[in-house]
């Protein structure tokens, strides 16, 4: 497996520390021009001894997900796989939640020493939403006051009739993250990415090696699953990992470091190895250390920098 990450801001500094720990690969969010911007990042971390190798985040997705797309996003979609293939980027991720994204209530919870990570409180949400910092990531799609889960995999299913023949003709292997939370129903809209179960349908949706998924162990510990287990049963559809760890359930959980919440890491990247996973394995979310009030929530660099020597100690340890 290689190690990955995103970076928040992608600075020369930045992607230099990351070299330097033993980063590998690199997390880019959807280019909104062209085939030459992504073309260009790929070569700006290419300077760093670094491999563009994964797409995710702010996908032109979100009518496609209501089933309000007129074609225009699938075709976005369609021609974002296709340059992903000539570049040589072999991941796209995505997720499915309807008119969000993930979503926290409290972004200063206090952590190990006083570090400060992410919450959610369902208790909390409509509050949250209504001063508008309910944490979510930035999201522009059709406003929606409801929508059934039938819909959404009858949506979902037309997504993936639609883009994974263009995936598998580009060596492009697509994975699903889950909902965050992993709620069946949230503000009001049904949520389908919450479960082993529905992930082993995704699966079956469209049987093909390109239709996969991003195993975030995060929303799996939320789900209250057996994550060793679930890793082995999702087996060879797991294309992309984002590695970190909640303490709580899907509707009231704290995120933590790395190495501190309820989830056994070795015995879980014991399990990427059993299965043969030789993706690309990113830290998610980290807790803000000390001097980093300022900086994006989940997103800053000390706590990514403690995050990858872990991840490097558990890929040597269990090698």
């Amino acid at each position: 497996m290689r190690l990955a990450t995103v970076l928040t801001p992608p600075t020369p500094e930045h992607l230099e520390l990351a070299a330097q720990c033993g980063v590998t690969d690199y997390v880019s969010r959807y280019p909104e021009k062209s085939h030459a911007e992504l073309a260009s990042v790929k070569r700006d971390v290419n300077s760093f001894g670094l491999e563009l190798s994964v797409i995710e985040g702010y996908l032109p997705i979100e009518s496609i997900i209501v089933g309000q797309d007129d074609g225009t996003e699938l075709a976005a979609m369609q021609q974002l796989i296709r340059t992903m293939g000539e570049l040589n980027i072999p991941v796209l991720c995505y997720n499915f939640m309807p008119a969000t994204d993930w979503s926290r209530t409290k972004m200063d919870a206090l952590e190990r020493g006083g570090a400060k990570v992410t919450q959610f409180d369902l208790r909390d949400i409509d509050q949250a939403v209504a001063l508008g910092h309910d944490g979510s990531s930035p999201h522009v799609g059709p406003a929606i006051d409801t929508i059934a889960a039938e819909t959404l995999w009858d949506n979902l299913e037309r997504m993936l009739n639609h883009l994974i023949p263009v995936a598998e003709e580009a060596g492009v292997k697509l994975a699903m993250h889950p909902d965050d939370p992993p709620l069946p129903v949230l503000l009001g809209k049904d949520r389908i990415m919450n479960s082993v179960e529905h992930f082993v349908k995704l699966i079956r949706l469209c049987e093909s090696p390109h239709n996969g998924i991003c195993f975030c162990q995060g929303n799996f510990a939320a789900m209250d699953v057996d994550i060793p287990e679930a890793i082995h049963r999702l087996g060879s559809h797991i294309n992309y990992v984002h590695f970190r760890d909640v303490r709580g359930s899907a509707d009231c959980f704290t995120e933590t470091f790395h190495d501190n919440g309820p989830t056994d890491m070795v015995a879980a990247m014991t399990a990427y190895r059993e299965i043969g996973f030789d993706g690309p394995i990113r830290p998610d979310h980290v807790p803000r250390l000390v001097g980093e009030d300022n900086g994006e929530p989940g997103y800053t660099m000390l706590g990514r920098l403690f995050a990858y020597g872990y991840i490097r100690a558990l890929m040597q340890a269990t090698q």
